[in-house]
């Protein structure tokens, strides 16, 4: 008979691995080396039993401590060890972990089939809110509509029409599951796959709801009234608690989760909490310097340009921006930027009086003009 090998080799972990590094590495074995996915593979099949031998004794702290000091004589008979090698690893019973492991690879073989007699949460519903850039920055109060699936107002969820009752399912005696137990290579499996006779649900419905079919839930339209909170910027999302699809056998409801979608200002852009625009000023207003008016989410307010003021030139109107989503008492800036309008379609006297004015300036009024081709053709 071959000699066992360490079952750390086997697993092909450290002596110090962790329960998660573990338990890892059965799982990459067991996947591939399970019988299913080698069918008749007798290598494979040997394989498989031998990671399962060895992560049954290394997922077991005693287990392993006695492993750690004796060895694979703390579990052979004849040697004393105590625990008589498992029952020499002919069945592992309900598996516990082992099972878990082996019912998410092979869907429910293993003791993962799907029980719908435990409290189950609600489905999350999605929707949209469209709002404008001001109700967006300063908030707003929006009415919604929308569809979820609630419990049943005349049988409460239960399913049963009025007066009558669920009954336990005889089948699956209200576990909701039907177990089986299969052997594979000398190995003994459970198995567990949702009972047909109630569908899962653990129960039987003689007299079914009128209203429901016996399903305990229904559509319904609701209507919120939600708020939308200062600061929102578009594409950003509110959850509301509890709003969405009702749960089943006592689970919690479901989550509403609105989607804002904030509309384009004509005006206005946003960064952030920034908020910028353009302010076309005349070539008079920024030669001279004027006092103008520039628009902010609240109205206009009046500003005074410097004389001088260049094309592009940027000004700040500090606290004048989209308050901050968490700190509605805090703002951002808005920044505008002064464009220069040239004039178009001047009469004959307004070309004469321009022209009259630009030969009254001298280099030192155009110092950009002057240095531009200064650094082109060396002028001095």
């Amino acid at each position: 008979m071959a000699e066992k090998r360490d079952y750390y080799e086997v697993l092909g972990v450290d002596k110090n691995a962790d329960a998660g590094t573990i338990k890892r590495a059965y799982y990459q074995l067991a996947k591939k080396y399970h019988p299913d996915a080698n069918p008749g593979d007798k290598v494979a099949e040997e394989k498989f039993k031998e990671a399962n031998e060895a992560y049954e004794v290394l997922s077991d702290a005693d287990k392993r401590a006695k492993y750690d000091q004796f060895g694979h004589a703390a579990f052979d008979p004849s040697m004393g060890g105590g625990d008589g090698g498992f029952g020499g690893f002919g069945g592992f019973g309900d598996f516990g972990d082992l099972g878990d492991i082996l019912g998410g690879m092979f869907g429910g073989a293993f003791g993962g089939g799907r029980r719908r007699t435990g409290p189950q949460q609600g489905d999350d519903i999605g929707a949209n809110v469209t709002v404008t850039f001001e109700e967006a920055a300063f908030g707003v109060k929006k009415d919604i509509s929308y569809n979820r699936i609630c419990r049943c107002p005349d049988c409460k969820g239960s399913g049963a029409a009025g007066g009558t009752q669920t009954e336990t399912c005889s089948v699956c005696h209200g576990t909701g599951q039907v177990k089986r137990v299969q052997r594979m290579g000398g190995m003994a499996f459970q198995s567990a796959s949702t009972c047909e006779a109630c569908r899962g649900t653990g129960k039987i419905i003689k007299n079914p709801c009128s209203k429901c079919r016996g399903s305990g839930m229904v559509r319904e339209n609701k209507r919120l009234t939600v708020s939308i909170p200062a600061g929102i910027d578009n594409g950003e999302r509110i959850a509301l608690r509890g709003q969405g699809c009702d749960g089943k056998n006592g689970g919690p409801a479901g989550d509403l989760i609105i989607s804002v979608s904030v509309r384009k200002h004509p005006v206005f852009e946003r960064n952030g909490v920034t908020v910028s625009c353009e302010v076309p000023l005349t070539v008079a207003e920024a030669t001279l310097g004027a006092e103008i008016d520039v628009p902010t989410l609240e109205g206009n307010v009046k500003y005074t340009i410097p004389e001088g003021t260049q094309h592009g030139a940027t000004f700040t109107l500090r606290g004048k921006g989209i308050p901050y989503i968490n700190n509605p008492n805090r703002r951002g800036d808005l920044v505008f930027r002064a464009t220069v309008e040239i004039p178009k379609g001047l009469t004959d006297k307004q070309k004469a009086a321009m022209k009259a004015f630009a030969d009254s300036c001298g280099e030192t009024n155009y110092t950009k003009h002057k240095a531009f081709f200064k650094k082109i053709f060396g002028q001095k």
